[in-house]
């Protein structure tokens, strides 16, 4: 049996550069940190031949072209498993529509824990580079590739993507203090509205040649708190993020509502400086920088909200159970 932890993430700046529409005109860049909740993937050996998948259902197939998860099937194909086994997905947060990298997450951690049973070690790029394949290239998804690569390496980062099509994954060097207040200052609240992300993200992507200024003006955000954060200069991420989010408002007509506006007003009066929908927007979760000082005013302002607690993850996808009984007689 092969158990594998997968991080999900909180995407700070820069997203929407990440789009191969966007970064194959001009560099794009983000700014990213993922998070100490997670995607499980489980895998195991079967006795017979058959195929079975554990998910919101459960399926048990004859062959791979039967199983209906598509990330499932297209992992399988990727490497190479055939029958013989079973593969379970857990999650820590709703796995659609929470704008945290979920789907990417499971893509990453399906492809280690297969690679893991199979007996062969991969890198965080190859992890990284072939969820990338998956989602967008075989399945079509409407998406960028940031969150493939936090999901692989973890930590707190900033990628840049380039005309070429690679991507350079650099950590962001800031202190203990500066890490302390950072994860202390940020807060999550899951605002009920669940989304389907991919009707956004189309509009978005076909949007993208005529909102190259908002989206040059958010990669230079993206730079902007990087260099705040090695600075130590964590308070100056309230103000960037607030004016990333009246950008990101621009990029597609579904990304916020009157609802979500409401919520982001009564955070604000309340002491937040800052903040965002987190992923595609619509829905799913609220980021907010909000000083300690200010941080129970704000709580109390959004009681109707559940908060989800979170600390930032140093880690990216990792085996964490790899249990193998050998018959040796």
């Amino acid at each position: 049996m092969i158990i594998t932890q997968t991080p999900i993430r909180v995407s700070l700046f820069g997203g929407g550069t990440d789009f191969r529409d966007y970064y194959e005109r001009e560099e794009g860049c983000v700014l990213s940190t993922a998070i100490d909740k997670y995607i499980f993937v489980v895998i195991k050996e079967r006795f017979d031949d058959l195929i079975r998948v554990g998910y919101t259902r459960t399926e048990l197939v004859e062959c791979v072209d039967q199983v209906q998860h598509d990330l499932v099937r297209e992992a399988l194909r990727k490497t190479g498993i055939t029958r013989r086994v079973e593969i379970d997905t857990m999650a820590d947060i709703p796995s659609e529509g929470s704008g945290l990298g979920s789907s990417s997450a499971v893509t990453v951690g399906l492809l280690n824990a297969m690679y893991t049973y199979l007996g062969e070690a991969v890198t965080a790029e190859r992890l990284a580079q072939e969820a990338c394949e998956i989602e967008i290239e075989t399945l079509g998804r409407p998406i960028g590739v940031q969150d493939q690569y936090i999901a692989a390496y973890g930590g707190l980062r900033f990628m840049t993507f380039t005309r070429d099509g690679r991507v350079i994954v650099e950590s962001v060097r800031i202190d203990d203090r500066t890490r302390r207040l950072l994860g202390q200052n940020l807060l999550l609240f899951y605002t009920g509205i669940a989304r389907q992300a991919g009707d956004i993200l189309s509009e978005q992507k076909n949007n993208i040649a005529s909102r190259l200024t908002e989206l040059r003006a958010m990669k230079q955000l993206a730079l902007t708190a990087r260099a705040a954060l090695e600075a130590g200069d964590v308070d100056a991420l309230g103000a960037l993020l607030h004016h990333s989010w009246e950008l990101k408002k621009q990029l597609a007509s579904k990304i916020s509502n009157s609802t979500i506006d409401a919520i982001y007003a009564a955070a604000r009066k309340a002491g937040a400086l800052g903040g965002k929908v987190t992923g595609a927007g619509g829905g799913g979760f609220l980021l907010l920088y909000c000083p300690w000082q200010h941080q129970e005013q704000v709580r109390a302002a959004l009681s109707g909200l559940r908060e989800l607690p979170f600390r930032m993850e140093h880690y990216g996808s990792k085996v964490i159970l790899n249990y193998r009984r050998y018959n040796n007689e």
